[in-house]
């Protein structure tokens, strides 16, 4: 199928698509209609024979050619580890475990965040494992699974996009050498580290709201919801423990996790090359940034459930047919989450591959890019989230961005393009933090077993303040050439005054 060139009717896939999921509180309907508006859009454009054959064709053609089987196949399995642990009794004994330890709704969720920042190599295995292994703790001190999915996304995709050995890493660091602008990508990388307001002011934004309880907007209703009436959302995918083995202990939790998150290491640096013949790939870092992260996630993932296997059955925790059947139901708990993130990644591919989406957002940003010199940064970090917040994919838009502004930043002012790339980086993280359509989101909403909408909603208030506060700081950073402590200081300041004045007036207004 042929591109076409459909101007500003290319953003109306997307738009449509959130609008509607936020009105009707329904996801799936409201994907499916903005992928066949895209494809309706397509076909007349093309000028068909018959448009509506051919919209469904184009429809279900670009399904099957965007649908990434690994990350399908990753998902079951996890959802199959985590159904047969809890049905082995691991989650429930580590839930009683945790429980006597973690003493207050705070150190929940201190190390629920805690636990996110810490597993930093990919965001899908940071979003699923952080609910599976959390949720029996937060559900026992009355936190919201609103407040959980926050805890969880805002922890995902901003630790992954500035730590150096990462499958985001990996990616950004392939688009800054398809520039030939640097002498290191990986250096490049690390230089923009600091400079990635979004990711740093989402990481403190997490901690800070949970220590002073600061919660405002449509999540300050959730959490007292769910402490005064214990309404915390929808624990349906919990129902399973009913049925749980009173024999399993707390290492039936940790053990798989454990072998889950060095099969991952290990996956994916084999996957990099690290083991095979060329010394190139002989560094960690050189590794990881030659990895596939898909892949490795895969074999991870199975190799964590043989180790459920050999940890349940011998010891009777489990029969082989429980087992498996516990394995099957754990799939099918993922068929919800599989489904969105196939229909989010057609309208994503109708967007990009069919309607050119990308190529109406370089035009606006050729046309402006004789803007005020010093508003580049910020001019390019709302292109960023745009377009990110529109596709749902932070990959595909730093991808589509980065051989863009790396020039145009160069030719403009030199001392700038490391703000510039951060900015790019930024944007495409806030986007895909708050997107309804990104699979970020809608795996931080499957981890924590939220409504997916409410979770959408949720969210959005504090990631559009830590946006607006990143945008203030690459407003200075741009005026000072790159001033980090003036330009980072105002931001932080800007954040810590706007959450403390909308708490009160939430506290005020309840």
């Amino acid at each position: 199928m042929d591109p076409y060139y459909a101007g500003w009717l290319s953003v109306v896939p997307p738009v449509l698509a959130i609008v509607l999921a936020l009105l009707t509180k329904e996801v799936f309907s409201s994907l499916l209609l903005g992928i066949l508006s895209g494809a309706l859009i397509y076909s007349i454009g093309i000028g068909a024979d018959f448009v509506p054959m051919q919209t469904i064709e184009v429809t279900f053609n670009i399904m099957a050619k965007k649908v990434d089987f690994n990350i399908i196949l990753f998902c079951s399995l996890l959802g199959a580890i985590v159904y047969v642990i809890s049905l082995a009794g691991g989650t429930k004994a580590y839930g009683i475990w945790a429980t006597k330890r973690i003493k207050s709704r705070k150190a929940a969720m201190l190390s629920t965040g805690g636990l996110g920042t810490a597993i930093f190599i990919d965001d899908y295995f940071n979003c699923l494992t952080v609910g599976t292994v959390m949720r029996p703790v937060t559900d026992n001190y009355k936190i919201s699974r609103a407040k959980l999915a926050y805890i969880i996304d805002s922890t995902a995709a901003p630790i992954c996009i500035i730590a150096p050995i990462s499958s985001w890493a990996a990616a950004v660091g392939s688009n800054l050498k398809a520039t030939g602008a640097f002498d290191s990508d990986f250096a490049a990388f690390v230089s923009t580290i600091p400079y990635n307001f979004y990711a740093i002011l989402a990481l403190f934004m997490v901690f800070f709201v949970c220590i002073a309880n600061v919660d405002f907007g449509p999540m300050y209703k959730s959490e007292k919801r769910a402490v005064v009436d214990g309404d915390l959302g929808d624990t349906n995918n919990q129902n399973h423990q009913l049925n749980a083995s009173n024999k399993g202990t707390m290492l039936d939790m940790v053990i798989p996790i454990l072998s889950l998150i060095v099969f991952a290491t290990t996956a994916l640096l084999y996957s990099g090359g690290y083991f095979g013949d060329d010394p190139t790939y002989h560094s960690i870092g050189a590794a990881f940034g030659n990895c596939s992260s898909s892949n490795a996630l895969v074999w991870a993932s199975f190799g964590a459930l043989v180790v459920c296997f050999l940890l349940f059955v011998p010891r009777r925790l489990l029969t082989l047919k429980a087992f498996m059947d516990g394995a099957v139901e754990g799939i099918k708990a993922m068929l919800p989450a599989n489904m969105i993130l196939v229909l989010a990644w057609t309208i994503s591919g109708v967007c990009r591959d069919l309607l050119q989406t990308p190529e109406f957002v370089k035009t606006l940003f050729e046309a402006d890019s004789g803007a005020t010199f010093g508003m580049l940064p910020a001019f390019i970090f709302i292109i960023a989230g745009f377009l990110s917040f529109s596709t749902g994919t932070a990959w595909g838009t730093f991808g589509i961005l980065i051989p863009i502004v790396v020039p145009v930043a160069q030719a403009i002012n030199p001392e700038i393009v490391t703000v510039c790339l951060s900015a790019t980086l930024a944007g495409s993280v806030f986007g895909d933090h708050c997107s309804p359509i990104s699979d970020t989101t809608i795996l931080s909403s499957a981890g924590a077993g939220c409504n997916h909408v409410e979770h959408v909603s949720t969210q959005f208030g504090y990631a559009f303040i830590v946006a607006i506060c990143s945008l203030v700081g690459y407003v200075v950073a741009g005026f000072t050439d790159g001033n980090l402590f003036l330009s980072l200081g105002c931001a932080f300041a800007l954040l810590i005054g706007t959450v403390l004045f909308l708490h009160k007036r939430s506290e005020k207004n309840t």
